[in-house]
C-alpha cells in the first residue's frame, strides 16, 4: 500500500467512569494497532454490551448470524428455490431512508462544512453522543467489524473498523466490504484507519438490570449520523437502516474519504465504474456520476444493443480515483457488494441486477408473495393478487398503498454479477479514460456533449441538475441542483470541493481524462422520450470511446462538442430525423436563463467559488449571446438527421 497521510484519532476521553469490568472479548490478542485496541475497549466500556464478537466475514458467520436473526424474527427466510440463502427484513416505518436532516459534519471550523452540510461543534457533539451511547448496548452483542475498502493492500484502498450492536448491519457489512482477519492484519501500528461506531439505540436491559423485550427492527426516535473529519471517525445512533448503519458506504466512502482525498490529492466520488470493450477488442474505462433516479445502476450493468460492444461492471455507486505512478488517473470500486434500490428493477429494465440478487441476498422492505418470493412495484407488469406488504400487512392491488416501500433495497455480493469485469479488483485500479456526468433533463441538455477542457468539465459537474418529479420535494419540473451527484456526500465545503477537482486536473495535465455530459431523458413537445435509452445508450458510449481514441469528430456548439456527421452509430435504430435534431438542439435563450440560475446557485457559496468556474460561466454566456444573434439553420446534427 502506498504511503498515506495519517489522520490521527484524537478521541475525547470518556466521562469519569472506572475502566473496570470490561465486557468479554473487548481485548483481542494480536491487534497490532494500539489506538485500535484501546478504542474498542473504550467503546465497550461506554456502551456496556453483554459480549463482544470480532467478525471474520466467513460463510459460517453469515449462517450463524442469519439463523439467529430468523429465530429472533428479525429476518424471514425466503423460498430456497427462488432465492437460496436469502432473507427479508422489515424495518420500522420510521426508519426507512437516510436521515439527511440528522446528518452532521463535525469539523472544528463551521465554515469548513459549507452551506450544504449540517454542522455541529465536535466537543458539544461528542458530549451529547457519549450521553446517548452510555450503556446503550446492555443486553446486546457488540460486533467489531474490521474491513478493507478496496482490494487488501491495494494502492488506493483504505481500512476501517465498525462497531455495531446490529447483526443486520454486521452481515450486511460482510457483503458490502472485505471483512475479516486479513483486513485487521493490514492495520499496523502506524496505519491510518477510519473508526465507526453504530448503535440502534435500544438496550435490552435497563440500568437496574431489568429485561426489555426486543423487537424485529430495533431503533430509537433520536437519530444521529455524525462525521468527525479531523478524527477520521463516524458515530451513528438510533437507526438500523443501511444508509445510516452501514458506515463504510456513504459515511466513510464519500464524506470522510472526500476529506482525506482533499488532503492527499485524489478523488472520492459518487460514481459508477464500467469497462467498455469495442468490437476490435480495445478497452475503455469510464467513471460516471448521476443524481438519484437517473439510471445509474442500469448503466453500470448495461446490456448493449450495438453489435460487438460489451459493457462490464466494476462498480455501481462509488469510485475512488487517484493519480498513479505513471501520472494517469486510476480508479477502484471500494465496495464489494450492491446496496441497490429494488422498485423499478425488472428483467426488462435490468436483467443483470435480477440475476445478481437471486441468491445470498438480504432484501429490505419489499413485499412477500404467498409462495415465499419477493415482489416490488415494477418487477412485473401486473402485481400478484395477494401479497404481504413491506409492513407485514395483507395487500391486494386495491389496497391503495405501495406493496414495497419506494426505497426498498437489496444487498448482494458483487461477485454474483454476471457482467463483472475481471479487473474489478485490480490492486492498483483501472485507468480512467473518460468521466461522464448526467442528469434527468427533459429540455436543454443534449444527448451527449464533450467538455472543451478539464475546467469546462468541472463546470459541467458543478452545474449538474435534475428536474424534480412528483415523488420529489418541490414543484414538478424545477431544477434540483446536485453537483457531481455529491450534494449530500461531500464532507467539506462544496466550493472547496470544486477547487480540489481543478487542482487534481492541473496535476494530471494532459493525462487528465476527457469529460462528457449525457442526458437520456430529453422529451419532445408531445411529452414522449426522444431517445429509447437502456441498451441503446451503448451507442453514446461508443461515440465517447471514439472520441477517446480519435475515431470520431465533434461539431463545436455554445455548450461544448457535439457528434459530427455520422459519428453517432444509428444503424438499425428507428428514430425520426426530427427527434434526432431535437435531441441535440441548443436553445440559446433557454440556456441563458439557466445561466442566471447557475449564477444564483454559485452565489450561495460566496467568494469560495473558484474564479475559474465563474469565468467558465461568463464564457458560456458570451457564446450563447453570439449564437442567439447569428442566423442558424437548426440542429448542429442536421447532417445526421438528414
Amino acid at each position: 500500500m502506498q504511503p498515506q497521510a495519517t489522520h490521527e484519532h484524537r478521541f475525547p476521553p470518556l466521562p469519569a467512569t472506572p475502566l473496570t469490568d470490561v465486557p468479554d472479548g473487548a481485548w483481542r490478542h494480536g491487534v497490532a494497532n494500539p489506538d485500535l485496541a484501546r478504542w474498542v475497549v473504550r467503546i465497550a466500556t461506554l456502551t456496556r454490551p453483554d459480549a463482544v464478537v470480532w467478525c471474520d466475514g466467513s460463510e459460517a458467520e453469515w449462517s450463524r448470524l442469519t439463523d439467529e436473526m430468523v429465530e429472533a424474527g428479525s429476518l424471514i427466510r425466503l423460498d430456497p428455490g427462488a432465492h437460496p440463502d436469502s432473507f427479508l427484513a422489515r424495518s420500522d416505518p420510521a426508519d426507512v431512508a437516510r436521515i439527511e436532516d440528522r446528518t452532521f459534519i463535525c469539523s472544528q471550523d463551521a465554515s469548513d462544512a459549507g452551506p450544504t452540510n449540517n454542522w455541529r461543534a465536535p466537543g458539544g457533539m461528542h458530549a451529547e453522543l457519549d450521553g446517548l451511547f452510555a450503556e446503550c448496548m446492555r443486553g446486546r452483542t457488540m460486533y467489531v467489524v474490521p474491513y478493507s475498502m478496496g482490494p487488501i493492500g491495494g494502492a488506493i484502498s483504505r481500512l476501517g473498523v465498525q462497531i455495531t450492536d446490529s447483526p443486520y448491519a454486521a452481515v450486511s457489512l460482510s457483503v458490502m466490504t472485505r471483512v475479516g482477519d486479513h483486513a485487521l492484519a493490514e492495520i499496523g501500528p502506524d496505519t491510518p484507519w477510519v473508526a465507526g461506531v453504530h448503535s440502534v439505540g435500544m438496550p435490552l436491559r435497563d440500568h437496574r438490570g431489568r429485561r426489555i423485550e426486543d423487537v424485529a427492527w430495533p431503533s430509537n426516535p433520536t437519530k444521529y449520523v455524525c462525521h468527525f473529519p479531523e478524527e477520521s471517525s463516524i458515530w451513528s445512533f438510533g437507526s438500523g437502516y443501511g444508509g445510516n448503519a452501514l458506515l463504510p458506504k456513504k459515511c466513510f466512502a464519500l464524506r470522510i474519504a472526500s476529506t482525506i482525498a482533499r488532503d492527499e490529492g485524489w478523488l472520492a466520488e459518487h460514481m459508477l465504474l464500467i469497462k467498455l470493450t469495442a468490437p476490435d477488442g480495445r478497452a475503455f474505462h469510464l467513471a460516471a456520476s448521476f443524481p438519484s433516479a437517473c439510471g445509474k445502476t442500469n448503466l453500470a450493468m448495461l446490456q448493449p444493443t450495438l453489435p460487438g460492444w460489451r459493457v462490464e461492471t466494476i462498480g455501481d455507486d462509488i469510485a475512488w480515483l487517484r493519480p498513479g505512478p505513471d501520472g494517469t488517473l486510476r480508479a477502484i470500486n471500494p465496495e464489494a457488494g450492491f446496496f441497490g434500490v429494488a422498485p423499478g428493477t425488472s428483467v426488462e429494465s435490468n436483467p443483470v441486477a435480477m440475476d445478481t440478487m437471486r441468491r445470498h441476498t438480504i432484501f429490505t422492505n419489499v413485499a412477500l408473495t404467498d409462495d415465499g418470493e419477493v415482489w416490488w412495484e415494477g418487477k412485473t407488469a401486473e402485481p400478484p393478487a395477494h401479497l404481504i406488504d413491506w409492513q407485514g400487512y395483507h395487500w391486494t392491488p386495491d389496497s391503495g398503498t405501495p406493496a414495497a416501500h419506494p426505497n426498498a433495497r437489496f444487498t448482494a455480493p458483487i461477485e454474483q454479477c454476471r457482467t463483472l469485469a475481471e479487473d474489478w479488483h485490480a490492486a492498483d485500479g483501472v485507468p480512467v479514460d473518460a468521466i461522464v456526468f448526467g442528469g434527468r433533463r427533459t429540455t436543454n441538455v443534449p444527448l451527449v456533449v464533450q467538455a472543451e477542457s478539464w475546467a469546462h468539465g468541472v463546470f459541467i459537474g458543478a452545474t449538474v441538475a435534475s428536474e424534480t418529479t412528483a415523488a420529489q420535494e418541490g414543484a414538478v419540473g424545477r431544477l434540483r441542483r446536485d453537483p457531481f451527484g455529491m450534494l449530500p456526500f461531500v464532507g467539506y465545503d462544496m466550493a472547496d470541493y470544486w477547487q480540489h477537482w481543478l487542482d487534481v486536473g492541473a496535476a494530471l495535465g494532459d493525462r487528465a481524462p476527457a469529460v462528457f455530459q449525457v442526458n437520456w431523458f430529453r422529451r419532445g413537445e408531445d411529452g414522449t422520450f426522444l431517445w429509447p435509452g437502456f441498451g441503446e445508450n451503448a451507442r453514446v458510449l461508443a461515440w465517447i470511446a471514439g472520441r477517446i481514441s480519435g475515431d470520431t469528430a465533434v461539431t463545436d456548439s455554445a455548450i461544448g462538442g457535439l457528434p459530427e456527421g455520422a459519428g453517432l452509430d444509428l444503424d438499425g435504430l428507428d428514430i425520426a430525423p426530427s427527434a434526432l435534431a431535437e435531441l441535440f438542439d441548443v436553445d440559446p435563450e433557454a440556456w441563458l436563463r439557466e445561466c442566471d440560475e447557475t449564477e444564483t446557485f454559485f452565489d450561495e457559496f460566496g467568494d469560495r467559488v473558484p474564479q475559474v468556474l465563474r469565468t467558465e460561466l461568463d464564457h458560456l454566456r458570451s457564446r450563447l449571446h453570439a449564437a442567439a444573434q447569428s442566423a442558424t439553420d437548426g440542429s448542429p446534427l442536421s447532417e445526421v438527421a438528414a
